[in-house]
């Protein structure tokens, strides 16, 4: 259905605008760009020089000068009088006129006083270094400075000028050197571990940054089937939640690992909730750590970590800063019923 008013636009469809706009004279297109103008002033879509006619007719006097602006200005709120503020129907005016306070003028009279005659020449005749040492006897450090009244002081009572105690001295700064790189060699080790050496019981690779990725699952496929490595640790190897994945099925196979150190890396909450589920059915490891990740593990992982440490008994450590006060309690509970069970265990085997 075609609306009535439109009936009267598809005569206006076929029209060529440039063939209207060439046929205007200049003072034509000049009132066609004025009416344009005051038809749409707010048009946000035009240049600003678009939306308002030009109204300015007067030529410029001289270049803009920003500093004798801001100084007429000035000028012109000074001279501008004040409104006046009276109260109504009385006339009068409001508030208490301003009196600045007169601050009270000291003087100072000069105090004079005469010395002996033999004093006063004594005094005149003396050189820096005699009135050095008569200011420190009489005690007026303030007239001199603290390495003239070290010396005058100290080589009278035999003191070095170094171990004087009124001189006040910067510490020297300590220099703090970096840490020496982590020499443990990546490849020879993974063959060691691959190749089960029993001479091999600790792995270290903290701060190691530039292993792959693929690589750090080698480790954790190796450890499978290793029965001599106790502790693993891969702290701040930008480690994440495949390298997690891959440590959890380690952990469902491995019955030899005691300690697991993951802390300062890239794992989720995804990889620490595989580790979870992995230590459940685990009863060799005694301390792992996983604090320190690049992001919060999130209010749900934190209630599975409190749960595991609960059903697994094994777990004496646990590295993990808690966000949730009820995780916290439960886990900091479950821990020490843990070692109050080895301390059982051990007082029955003495007895």
């Amino acid at each position: 259905m075609t609306l009535p008013f439109r009936k009267d636009l598809d005569k206006y469809k076929d029209l060529d605008e440039d063939e209207i706009l060439g046929k205007l004279s200049e003072e034509e297109l000049k009132q066609l760009e004025t009416v344009l103008d005051d038809l749409d002033p707010e048009n946000a879509l035009l240049p600003a020089g678009f939306r308002q006619k030009d109204q300015t007719a007067k030529k410029a006097s001289g270049p803009f000068d920003r500093e004798r602006l801001l100084a007429y200005l000035e000028k012109q709120a000074l001279e501008h009088k004040d409104r006046e503020d009276y109260v109504p129907f009385t006339r009068e005016k409001k508030g208490k006129v301003f009196i600045p306070k007169q601050k009270p003028v000291q003087s100072y009279t000069e105090e004079k006083f005469s010395l002996d005659p033999e004093l006063e020449e004594a005094l005149t005749s003396a050189t820096d270094t005699e009135l050095d040492d008569l200011a420190a006897i009489l005690g007026m450090s303030n007239l001199i400075t603290n390495n003239q009244f070290c010396d005058v002081v100290g080589s009278r009572n035999g003191i070095d000028k170094d171990s004087f105690s009124n001189i006040v001295k910067s510490e020297k700064m300590l220099p703090v050197f970096d840490e020496p790189p982590n020499p443990t060699n990546v490849e020879e080790t993974l063959q060691r571990i691959k190749d089960n050496d029993s001479r091999l019981a600790e792995v270290n690779l903290n701060n190691i940054k530039n292993i792959p990725i693929p690589t750090l699952k080698e480790f954790a496929k190796a450890l499978e089937t290793n029965t001599h490595v106790k502790n693993f640790s891969l702290a701040a190897t930008r480690s994440n939640d495949p390298v997690a994945v891959a440590l959890a099925d380690m952990l469902r196979v491995n019955t030899k690992l005691k300690s697991l150190n993951i802390e300062s890396n890239f794992i989720t909450g995804v990889g620490i909730l595989a580790l979870v589920d992995a230590l459940k059915d685990n009863e060799t490891l005694t301390e792992i750590k996983i604090d320190n990740q690049r992001q919060q593990l999130g209010t749900v992982a934190e209630v599975e970590i409190a749960k595991m440490l609960e059903e697994n008994t094994k777990i004496l450590k646990f590295g993990y800063h808690f966000t949730q006060q009820g995780p916290r309690a439960r886990a900091a509970a479950a821990i020490t019923k843990n070692n109050d069970l080895v301390r059982k265990r051990r007082v029955e085997g003495d007895n």
